[in-house]
């Protein structure tokens, strides 16, 4: 990935934090993709109300919803520029660029969310979080991203060979592109805000993803077979530009990991309540629900853990989360 060079883009920053100094408060720009009211963009604006609340005003937070400064691909690199302050990503953006991170991102590596929440809220989750340093970026905490799903046009898919020859969007994501290969679907990677059009024109047959996105972003109008195969529990990172986390004092850091952990709470509140709500909505316009044996879905996945889980510590950590009741 693109860098820019380190010390043009420490000066930029230090130049905008002693021009926020004198006005006595920072505000920082936060990125979302998700419109406004969705769970992660109430969550990260949470955040900044406590961030406020701990710095006596001396921080604030600005969301900039609904991809307005970008999708995440794209924000991924202004934030590791400085550009962007403040992130709410999908860890499944980042790739292959965090080996940690992307051992979660593997299919069915959580069988629930209950077993995700252990994993990222203890020793594990805290490991992997401190990986992101490599990349430019500090992750703070997670956010649920809930549980993905196939959802397409033509009908529903009941078993990995129901989705034989259909072209289904995926996020820019090599594991993601591999898993849609071995249940035998064609992998379309594209741009979030490109699938609605995508379905509609029969660019692609159909997606995967969470109730909510599958509700707020219009999906279910144009797709209207939802599969419950849940193959994805991909958690959302609320990540900050190095650049900027460099820039705060060690006490201030404190401040921003405490207010960013106490923010999850909140979010997973707000995502579980999102998830009823986003479910009557679809079924509202005469989506098609049904119910999946996982059993074959999971078997399915063999060579894609075989590819991307082949170094030693990669396996332990699979084994570790594993392990995790």
């Amino acid at each position: 990935m693109f860098h820019l060079p380190k010390l043009a883009a420490t000066a930029l920053v230090a130049a905008a934090l002693m021009v926020s100094t004198a006005s006595a408060q920072t505000v920082l720009r936060s990125s979302d993709t998700h419109p406004d009211g969705y769970p992660t963009v109430e969550a990260v604006k949470y955040f900044g109300e406590l961030l406020s609340e701990k710095t006596d005003g001396r921080y604030s937070v600005e969301v900039y919803h609904s991809a307005q400064l970008g999708e995440e691909t794209d924000t991924i690199e202004q934030t590791q520029f400085g550009v962007i302050d403040l992130n709410r990503i999908s860890i499944g953006a980042f790739g292959t660029q965090v080996p940690e991170a992307t051992v979660v991102q593997l299919p069915y590596i959580f069988r629930s969310a209950d077993h995700m929440h252990h994993v990222l809220d203890g020793p594990i989750g805290e490991e992997i979080l401190g990986a992101f340093d490599a990349v430019d970026v500090v992750a703070l905490a997670y956010y649920d991203g809930g549980a993905r799903s196939f959802y397409n046009s033509e009908k529903p898919i009941t078993t990995p060979g129901d989705m034989a020859g259909m072209k289904l969007r995926v996020m820019q994501s090599d594991i993601f592109v591999d898993m849609v290969a071995a249940f035998g679907g064609n992998a379309t990677p594209m741009p979030y805000g490109e699938v609605y059009s995508g379905i509609q024109t029969g660019v692609i047959d159909g997606a995967e993803n969470n109730y909510p996105s599958y509700d707020t972003a219009g999906h279910a109008e144009v797709a209207k077979y939802y599969s419950l195969d849940e193959h994805l529990m991909v958690p959302e990172v609320l990540v900050i530009s190095k650049i900027i986390w460099d820039g705060l004092t060690p006490e201030d850091q404190v401040l921003f990991r405490e207010a960013a952990k106490e923010s999850v709470a909140k979010q997973r509140e707000l995502w579980a309540a999102k998830e009823v709500e986003s479910k009557a909505a679809v079924e509202a316009l005469g989506a098609v629900i049904n119910e999946v044996d996982k059993a074959p879905f999971i078997e399915a996945m063999g060579p894609v853990y075989d590819k991307y889980v082949t170094d030693p510590a990669l396996k332990d950590l699979v084994a570790r989360i594993q392990a995790t009741e």
